[in-house]
């Protein structure tokens, strides 16, 4: 089965990271519109513009399903595509449920995620649903997309942005940070050495992206065949960068290099 997966850089990478390991059988295609990244600045005119495109590619490269790989490309345009496209279209939501319920005898819910994607009802109208009890805070953080983009993970200048972002809040109060934008995945180390020393417990950080290649799996009737090691250099994935072909050499290498960050911040 062909699936493609798009976002608008390489955050989606830890989607189809995370598709690796547990459809380790099928094959991808995985598009980041890089022409166009970051989303979570764009207007959402803007952005369902982006992804009907993105859409009409993937379906010419002869995908059986989509992934939105993007909370901020879901929150805005998923109810349009799946309108208009006859095909399966799974989008991502912040993780908010599963850390409110681990939060309860706990801590606080902290909430990254872009500024589009927190100002969306989407979000909203979870909050509403699961967040009965008032425990959770929301941080726009679209300078993580920037360092991402950049490969810029760790150092001193994304440490300095964590904890600017995060000067307003009393970290003690937290126990679980939900990881709303799938470009923050790879700064995961940054983001738990910003807690480290200010609370007493062990921040546990919260992706989308096991429950939405469970979700993916399930449409399809996939079954899950997870695997511990991947050889993401031979994977069954073609490499698009806003519809062009990413060749094999130098520029391939780069989505190598994130696969392996994936895996380094895995336990995290």
């Amino acid at each position: 089965m062909k699936i493609g997966i798009f976002d608008s850089g390489i955050g989606g990478v830890s989607v189809l990271n995370e598709a690796l390991h547990k459809l380790p059988n099928e094959n991808y295609i995985f598009y980041a519109d890089v022409d166009h990244v970051p989303y979570g600045l764009k207007t959402p005119e803007e952005i369902i513009g982006f992804t009907d495109s993105i859409v009409q590619e993937l379906l010419s490269q002869g995908v059986d399903a989509l992934v939105i790989a993007c909370n901020t490309a879901t929150s805005v345009a998923a109810d349009y595509l799946r309108d208009k496209y006859d095909i399966p279209i799974i989008g991502m939501e912040p993780a908010v449920k599963p850390a409110v319920e681990a939060s309860k005898s706990s801590g606080r819910v902290l909430v990254m995620a872009t500024p589009v994607t927190i100002r969306e009802n989407k979000l909203r109208s979870l909050l509403q649903k699961v967040d009965t009890d008032h425990m959770v805070d929301l941080l726009p953080m679209p300078g993580l997309v920037r360092f991402a983009e950049s490969e810029t993970f760790d150092g001193p200048e994304v440490e300095a942005y964590i904890d600017e972002q995060l000067a307003i809040f009393d970290r003690s109060l937290y126990s679980e940070v939900v990881l709303g934008c799938t470009h923050f995945n790879y700064f995961k180390p940054a983001i738990k050495a910003a807690f480290d020393g200010a609370t007493k417990q062990t921040i546990e950080m919260i992706d989308g992206n096991v429950g939405t290649i469970k979700h993916l799996a399930e449409r399809l009737g996939l079954e899950i065949n997870e695997t511990s090691f991947v050889n993401f250099a031979d994977a069954n994935v073609t490499y698009l960068e806003s519809g062009r072909i990413v060749p094999d050499g130098r520029p391939k290498d780069k989505y190598n290099r994130l696969h392996l960050r994936l895996e380094e911040v895995r336990a995290f």
